[in-house]
């Protein structure tokens, strides 16, 4: 269940990024949703979306954050 919910969050955050507020507001979701060993993955994911559509870059992931 944990990795269809992953995925899904990569849709969904493949389908936002034409809107960095949108975006932004998508991903903090997803940090609050998933597993940490998802989050990494995601971070990985994140650094190729990033290299790809640099306006995205300001939402960047603040480590440690509890929300």
């Amino acid at each position: 269940m944990a990795r269809a919910m992953f995925e899904y969050t990569l849709m969904i955050l493949e389908k936002v990024s034409f809107d960095s507020s949108l975006f932004c507001r998508e991903l903090q979701k997803a940090m609050d949703r998933l597993l940490p060993f998802e989050i990494e993955e995601l971070k990985i994911w994140l650094s190729n979306l990033y290299e790809l559509q640099p306006e995205l870059n300001v939402c960047l992931l603040q480590e440690g954050s509890g929300g």
